[in-house]
């Protein structure tokens, strides 16, 4: 494309990814905040929890004065407190919930429209009873989110690789938001182009299946070779040993991306790089990375 790709996208960065030892919301957060907003490159950043209450306020002090967008992830959250939103026991969904509650009053305080979550795990032969009490959080969620004028966003995982989420192919995710949007127009879903490779599908597929709902974008890569270093949801760098995703796999999920009228001037959505550090590697120089890969696919999408 000979125009930038910010007319049509804005360009963010998950940042708690790009910088893994502030995931649990400690370390270096304001640091890494900080960087992300002096970077003109990015129109967005994901931020996490934060713990520290000083912290935290200027954090959002940086990025009030930065002009970015701001959008949270609560994913960490549960991840790393092995919580599950979809919980056939209450007392556990409770928990669930009542952290994605917290993360949408933090995420307001932020200066973000919302939170990002993902599915817990689920017994494959009771998957109508996971669905239908996700179904039950999701709205309670909604609900309360719609009070602040914010929305909810559920990420699209792999089901039977690492994280092993109820939501799930691209099938199964059609039919969840479906049901999600007979009662609530303010729940969208988020497609990562790493998972993709995780779930045997591919971006026309999933772009066109879940088409009506999807309001956010990662991309990234994963090692779904078993045995191989780094594999499973890790996020690693976009052309590393015996992963899926590199320049092509970016430039044919803009092409679909673009065919399924995504790319938008008038309202562009977010387009988020998920990279992480794999070992020593340093931060910057995955994230430099990354841009060059972008660049270098926008740059060969068709007019």
């Amino acid at each position: 494309m000979i125009e930038s790709i910010h007319k049509y996208l804005k360009v963010g960065i998950v940042a708690f990814m790009a910088y893994p030892t502030t995931m649990k919301g400690e370390g270096p957060v304001l640091e890494m905040v900080t960087k992300v907003c002096a970077d003109d490159y990015f129109d967005a950043i994901e931020v996490t929890h934060i713990a520290d209450d000083s912290v935290r306020a200027k954090a959002k002090a940086a990025l009030e004065q930065s002009h970015i967008g701001v959008y949270y992830g609560a994913q960490p959250r549960l991840l790393t407190g092995g919580l599950n939103p979809n919980a056939l026991d209450e007392n556990e969904r409770q928990k669930a919930v009542d952290i994605l509650l917290n993360s949408i009053d933090e995420a307001e305080y932020l200066g973000a429209k919302g939170i990002a979550f993902l599915a817990g795990k689920f017994i494959p032969e009771k998957q109508g009873e996971h669905f239908d009490v996700l179904l039950e959080t999701t709205r309670t969620l909604c609900n309360y989110a719609a009070k602040k004028n914010m929305s909810i966003v559920l990420e699209v995982f792999d089901y039977d690789l690492d994280k092993k989420s109820l939501i799930g192919p691209a099938p199964i995710a059609l039919a969840f938001a479906q049901e999600m949007r007979k009662t609530h127009n303010n729940f969208g879903l988020m497609v990562d182009l790493s998972h993709i490779p995780q779930t045997y599908e591919t971006s026309r597929f999933v772009l066109q299946t879940l088409r009506p709902y999807i309001v956010h974008f990662h991309i990234g890569n994963a090692v779904i070779k078993p045995g191989a270093e780094a594999f499973g949801d890790t996020h690693p760098r976009f052309g590393f040993p015996n992963s899926p995703n590199d320049t092509a796999e970016v430039l044919e999920f803009l092409r679909w991306m673009k065919a399924e009228g995504f790319l938008d001037e008038k309202n562009p959505p977010v387009l988020s790089f998920e990279v992480k550090p794999w070992g020593d590697e340093e931060p910057e120089l995955v994230i430099a990375g990354a841009k060059r890969v972008l660049n270098r696919a926008w740059a060969l999408l068709d007019e």
